[in-house]
């Protein structure tokens, strides 16, 4: 249906006017002065004629049939003409009015009965509140913006209407071309998951771009962006994140979590590119102007200047790509084509009065070294330098290899002209060699992307109907959070391993328990009413014997009391002491787009205060598990570090997936915390857990 949309054959423009000052007057105008071959049809009851067209009072009066509507009446009138949209047949509306759910509770009541005009009618409807859309293949344009885009390969949406203005005016000004252009607006029905669904079938668009605040539906995001993004990149700008929700939830793992980390795992589950602001979006989206992605890591520069070329590899080194040296061959034949004092190393410094066959020389028996997946060129204009031949050499080479080729021709006024050839044959070319060498590194993560295999999603064993009688129990009960013991319980039946415990009631008892378990032992209080222990005083470690196991028992009773007076106490439970490891953190919580995630990161009380944490959504493959670890800082840690031996990363893979496993299987849990969890050389133990399900009837 959104053929219709963006290939209309007709469009009716409903509050076309005569006013120039009004909206209804620049789309109408646009439509006809840039070239739109279609039936264009004013819609206005108070004249006949509109810039020559003929003009009808009502939708229901036109002759034939309407694709596209385009609608610039007051926010109250809007329902009434999608109404008799629906009745003409129309299958298409953007509505640019504003004064819909942005303009407060009235606006709100006037949008929801858009959505079920919508719904109920079978209309797709673009907006409200946006600027309209371009199609620069068949000149549609549909928006009350100044200016046409010139034509080219880039599919572009956006969620603010004056953004997408500033960027229409910007591309004019800089011959950036496009494809598709749209302003979301209110998305009342479409939405930017509905556009990548489209463009990545559409013929005429090779890069998709997104400016976004939210999405409406981020499971499907997820879904479609997964695919869509293994055929065309996505480069999206994201922004409107808020902490607010995050510093609400009571939880570690509540308090960390977030829309921005959540959108974060989105990205990387599904493959797109998130860029840090607009001038990264569309310099992220010029480094695919070849289409060309490397196979591996390793770049070769290549330059006529020491100091652009070790800016590179500076760059190259913080971004972690790979700078190999040429292999012998190669550099015993360049050798003897470079003057002595040229640097064989990588960068290769061919000296600045470099001329074109230098460049060429190198690239020549450079191509086929397979250390070699992709050429940074830097050149400085130098006075000597013919730089259109240094071009045409680079266009050359670029066009007898599948390696992309990247160019750093770096000034104003001496390399304009090179940079037209450049472009001209599709080979990205920035100012500077820090954008170039990130451009490679965009490049080889999303060939990265497009290499791994579909994900497995892993069903792992488990006694579900234990936890599902233990949270129907609960609920029945009103209880909507599980202490340390019960938490334990649960995750027990979902593999996960415990040290051995003894509640006791009385110093006494707890001093026999830790002579049973085995000197030393850890003793915490044990309440419902006391999620974190160490914040009162409630946790001992290393009790070595009866005498101060009598000890710690009172000790741990009277904080208890002192910190909340009517805390509930079940005693004193006494737990061995596991092996030693890394402590870190495992959670699960709930996010409004996405649903539950899983967080992993470094564990213990410093958890909040290092935030050193990644997140992913549910369900979660073994790839998954593996990146989240990799992803944190102090990973080093876990490996070994200063002659300590590493921890056992399998435990904590699998802990990850056994808990993603618990989040699907009971998606009333929105909270989860086991911290810590201790990761040994060998095996993961978990010593601390909560759980908070949700209050919504039948979970979240």
């Amino acid at each position: 249906m959104l053929d219709t949309l963006f290939y209309p054959g007709s469009v009716a423009v409903i509050g076309a006017s005569k006013d120039p000052q009004k909206v209804g007057y620049a789309v109408l105008n646009n439509l006809q002065r840039f070239g739109y071959k279609g039936r264009i049809i004013p819609v206005n009851p108070k004249t006949d004629e509109i810039l020559g067209l003929k003009t009808y009072k009502n939708i229901s009066e036109i002759d034939g049939t309407v694709d596209l509507a385009v609608v610039a009446i007051p926010a109250p009138l809007v329902p009434a003409a999608i109404r008799e949209c629906v009745s003409k047949g129309i299958r298409c509306a953007v509505i640019i009015t504003a004064g819909f759910k942005e303009a407060g509770s009235e606006g709100i009541l006037l949008e929801e009965e858009l959505k079920t005009i919508s719904r109920e009618g079978h209309i797709r409807i673009l907006g409200p509140n946006c600027l309209g859309i371009i199609n620069t293949v068949n000149d549609l344009n549909a928006t009350f913006a100044a200016g046409m885009l010139p034509k080219g390969r880039l599919a572009f949406f956006s969620q603010s209407g004056a953004l997408g203005i500033a960027i229409l005016d910007w591309a004019i000004g800089n011959r950036i071309g496009f494809s598709k252009f749209i302003s979301l607006g209110n998305k009342a029905d479409l939405n930017e998951t509905d556009f990548i669904e489209y463009f990545v079938n559409d013929a005429d668009t090779d890069v998709i771009l997104g400016y976004i605040e939210d999405v409406v539906d981020g499971k499907r995001f997820l879904e479609i962006a997964r695919k869509a993004s293994k055929v065309k990149p996505i480069i999206l700008v994201k922004s409107g994140g808020t902490q607010a929700g995050a510093r609400a939830a009571s939880s570690h793992t509540g308090a960390l979590a977030g829309s921005e980390n959540a959108f974060n795992a989105a990205f990387r589950q599904s493959g797109v590119m998130r860029a840090e602001g607009i001038e990264d979006l569309f310099e992220t989206a010029k480094a695919f102007n070849s289409k060309k992605v490397p196979l591996g890591n390793n770049l070769l520069i290549i330059t006529n200047a020491g100091g652009p070329g070790i800016i590179a590899a500076d760059t190259a080194e913080k971004l972690g790509i790979n700078l190999p040296q040429l292999s012998r061959e190669t550099v015993s034949v360049i050798a003897a084509l470079l003057p002595k004092n040229a640097s064989l190393y990588n960068p290769v410094d061919i000296i600045g009065d470099a001329p074109a066959e230098r460049y060429a020389a190198v690239f020549d028996h450079a191509l086929s070294d397979p250390n070699i997946d992709g050429f940074l060129v830097i050149l400085t204009p130098q006075a000597t330098i013919k730089v259109e031949d240094a071009a045409r050499a680079v266009i050359s080479s670029s066009q007898r290899t599948d390696k992309p080729f990247i160019t750093a021709f770096m000034g104003e006024e001496r390399v304009r002209s090179s940079i037209e050839l450049l472009k001209t044959a599709a080979i990205p070319n920035f100012s500077y060699p820090e954008p170039a060498v990130r451009a490679f590194k965009k490049l080889y993560n999303y060939g990265a992307w497009r290499a791994k295999k579909e994900p497995v999603i892993p069903r792992l064993d488990a006694d579900r109907a234990v936890v599902a009688q233990m949270i129907h129990d609960a609920l029945g009960r009103g209880q909507y959070q599980f202490a340390e013991d019960e938490a334990r319980d649960i995750l027990t039946a979902y593999g996960f391993r415990f040290p051995k415990k003894l509640l006791t009631a009385t110093p006494n008892e707890a001093a026999a328990a830790a002579a049973k378990i085995g000197f030393p032992v850890v003793m915490k209080i044990s309440s419902p009413d006391i999620l974190h222990k160490t914040d009162i005083g409630g946790v001992k470690v290393g009790v070595a014997s009866k005498a101060e196991a009598k000890e710690a028992f009172t000790a741990l009773t009277i904080n208890a009391k002192k910190f909340i007076p009517n805390a509930f106490i079940n005693g004193v439970t006494v737990y061995e002491m596991v092996p030693k490891g890394k402590e870190v953190i495992l959670g699960i919580t709930y996010d409004r787009t996405f649903g539950h995630m899983i967080m992993f990161g470094l564990g213990g009380i410093y958890v909040e205060v290092l935030k050193d944490v990644s997140f992913r959504i549910v369900p979660l493959s073994e790839d998954d598990a593996d990146e989240m670890i990799h992803e944190i800082r102090t990973f080093e840690l876990l490996k070994g570090a200063r002659g300590e031996k590493p921890v056992d990363l399998n435990a904590i893979i699998d802990a990850i997936l056994r808990l993603s496993s618990l989040a699907v299987d009971f998606p009333g849990i929105i909270e989860l915390d086991i911290n810590p969890l201790v990761a040994a050389e060998s095996g993961a133990t978990a010593l601390d857990a909560r759980i908070i399900l949700s209050r919504q009837k039948g979970g979240v």
